[in-house]
């Protein structure tokens, strides 16, 4: 029996992946959370095999509970299931720890065998965004962003979001003298000088629209 834990900030959205997972005798939903703080609360009582989470949660986001989750619970095998079909967020979130990347457009066939894998210690990434990521290491492509850590990557998204350094140090538990020193370490790795130029560059990267 695999146990399963699902993260999504949306009631409906889960309800439905309980239903498709528990048709399979072998899956089961064990508990659920509507954001990455009461996901980190419900660890510490939960035992699970499989971690399935959302990438866009409404607080800390998703990156930053992977990349909390994985010191804390390395037994744990997480499975990020998102809408963004950019191969960065794929590899922002191997990159924090987790096993597997799907995105919400694939079929239900896809994250079912996801699940199967990761629980076996395999690294999965969806079909949809497979060929993506081959064809840019083949070509030698190189996205700025991905200089970042997984850190500084949920930190320009909280950023771009309009949240300043005092609510973001709240948000990822650091104070904003950190927020701040973060700030500027990622212009200067992304080679802008102001925040315009930095929306600039993220809506050319297709990071937000």
């Amino acid at each position: 029996m695999i146990r399963i834990f699902l993260v999504d900030d949306h009631a409906v959205v889960r309800e439905g992946y309980r239903r498709l997972l528990e048709r399979r005798p072998d899956l089961r939903v064990e508990a659920e959370a509507g954001s990455a703080e009461e996901a980190l609360r419900r660890l510490r009582d939960l035992s699970v095999d499989v971690v399935v989470l959302d990438l866009s949660l409404p607080d800390m986001g998703g990156i930053e509970l992977i990349q909390r989750i994985a010191p804390r619970h390395p037994q744990l095998r997480m499975l990020a299931f998102s809408m963004h079909r950019d191969p960065l967020f794929a590899a922002q979130a191997l990159r924090a720890g987790a096993l597997g990347y799907v995105t919400k457009s694939s079929s239900p066939e896809v994250l079912i065998d996801a699940i199967y894998r990761i629980a076996r210690g395999e690294k999965v990434l969806s079909p949809d965004i497979a060929p993506a990521i081959a064809l840019s290491l083949l070509q030698g492509e190189a996205n700025p962003l991905g200089e970042l850590s997984p850190r500084e990557f949920e930190i320009l998204r909280l950023l771009l979001d309009g949240h300043g350094a005092e609510q973001i140090g709240n948000t990822l538990n650091i104070s904003p003298k950190t927020v701040q020193n973060s700030h500027y370490q990622i212009k200067a790795k992304l080679g802008v000088k102001t925040d315009i130029e930095l929306t600039r560059l993220a809506v050319r990267l297709k990071l937000i629209a």
